[in-house]
């Protein structure tokens, strides 16, 4: 079956290949090809094959794109301290988490791509490594990647995971038709893990009954809740005096916009506009190749865009030619935030918020990120991704849900109308992260159970 696996995702690759081809043309920045000889395990980073041959092996710490390399943050500044004569590398699959990870994990040792899921890709990649044991962020879930592991007496730990009903659904659909043949080889693939600490009872119980074996299986919750806020951003500070220069206020702040969704806020900070004249909205598409539909998306609303790429690398202002404009220019700009990384610092100034990704079917994005600060995350109705986090923000009265742009736009101004509400909110959101960290701290014992560390280090 292993064969069979291989030959398979070997085929989709080679019929894939004229669609990345396209692709690495017309989006640049996600490296379809300058990458692939690390997938490969061909070619790595320098810096990945320093460390000493008879040197302890590396922590590594795996987490797909964005999302995970943001969420990965706290433990991999908690492992580089608990196990200091380890090495800690970093691996993603997307671009955009690469550059996350490089920007907020400069602490790490290397920093590299994940493998194509090919045997030898596998292997050449744990021989460049030499970890003691491998962090999987969620639940991404490669044969190939597991059974080499085992095979090489290195485990392979799943920190923070979870899986979907959708995800769940597509997995019994495929067991189903397989006619019991993909039964024994999921619980065989699945049988190579670990650990697998999941986020809630029902992430696990779906888990379990794919075939997990259940001594491996336990509740650990979420570890986003520990998420780190961003302090001292060069950002953050020069809006801070460009708003008051400006007397631009207030912030809203609607962030990891997907496609199909500018349009929807764009129409809810209008109406903003019309109480709030000085309204300044700060847009940040959740992915690189929005940036220019956005940006005509708000010249087409009225607006003027002034992008963050446009502003000097330090945004010192002055001459960059990226003033938001005074709250009296009819045209008043929108920031457009087309960069990465820099979003979840920028909650801080926001008077309200949105998260994106929950207007459309998507799954929704984090709204953990402007709780952090004490803000009211607003979002749609499809927060699958985050359901259970979701559900506790609307239990606490944290969280306002929507379902329209026309909702979303009545939300922010009952939020600004209502000092008081925001506050008492937004105090409620902060509360709830709170109260819920400590996943982090739990994995690294768990962790260094694995690897046999010893309980507590001078």
């Amino acid at each position: 079956m292993y064969l069979l696996y291989s030959m398979l995702t070997a085929a989709s690759a080679v019929l894939l290949a004229p669609y990345f081809m396209v692709q690495s043309f017309r989006h640049p920045h996600k490296q379809y090809w300058q990458n692939l000889g690390q997938r490969l395990g061909l070619r790595f980073p320098p810096e990945l094959g320093v460390a000493n041959s008879s040197a302890p092996g590396a922590i590594w710490i795996h987490a797909v794109s964005v999302g995970e390399a943001l969420a990965a943050v706290p433990l991999a500044r908690a492992a580089k301290e608990r196990f200091a004569n380890r090495r800690l590398v970093i691996s993603t699959t997307t671009a955009t988490g690469q550059a996350v990870a490089r920007e907020r994990m400069k602490f790490a040792d290397a920093v590299f791509y994940f493998p194509l899921d090919w045997g030898g890709s596998v292997r050449r990649t744990l021989r460049a490594a030499r970890p003691a044991v491998v962090v999987v962020f969620e639940t991404e879930i490669w044969p190939n990647f597991l059974r080499e592991a085992r095979r090489a007496g290195v485990p392979v730990v799943f920190v923070n995971g979870r899986l979907s009903e959708r995800s769940f659904e597509r997995y019994a659909k495929a067991l189903r038709l397989s006619g019991g043949m993909l039964d024994t080889f999921l619980r065989r693939v699945l049988n190579d893990g670990a650990l697998y600490a999941m986020q809630s009872d029902a992430d696990a119980g779906r888990l379990l009954s794919l075939g997990a074996p259940r001594e491996r299986v336990v509740v650990a919750g979420n570890m986003k809740y520990d998420l780190t806020r961003p302090q001292g951003s060069a950002l953050v500070a020069w809006l801070r005096a460009e708003i008051a220069r400006s007397r631009r206020n207030p912030v809203v702040v609607a962030g990891s916009v997907t496609a199909g969704e500018e349009a929807a806020v764009l129409e809810a900070f209008s109406a903003v506009r019309q109480k709030w004249p000085a309204a300044l909205l700060i847009l940040a598409p959740r992915k690189p190749e929005r940036f220019e539909a956005a940006a005509a998306l708000v010249g087409q609303a009225g607006f003027r865009a002034v992008r963050r790429s446009s502003l000097r690398p330090d945004v010192t202002g002055g001459d960059s030619g990226g003033e938001l404009g005074s709250g009296s220019d009819e045209r008043s700009s929108v920031l457009l935030l087309d960069t990465i990384g820099e979003l979840a610092g920028v909650y801080e100034i926001a008077d309200v918020s949105f998260v994106g990704g929950s207007l459309e079917p998507v799954g929704g994005h984090n709204p953990l990120e402007p709780a952090a600060f004490g803000k009211v995350p607003v979002f749609g109705a499809s927060m699958e991704n985050f359901r259970e986090i979701a559900a506790s923000l609307l239990r606490d009265d944290a969280a306002i849900q929507v379902s329209s742009g026309k909702e979303l736009g009545a939300a922010w101004l009952e939020l600004l109308d209502d000092g008081e509400r925001r506050i008492r909110m937004g105090k409620s959101a902060l509360a709830l992260v709170e109260r819920n960290r400590g996943a982090t701290a739990a994995a690294v014992q768990r962790i260094a159970a694995l690897i046999a560390e010893p309980a507590a280090k001078a």
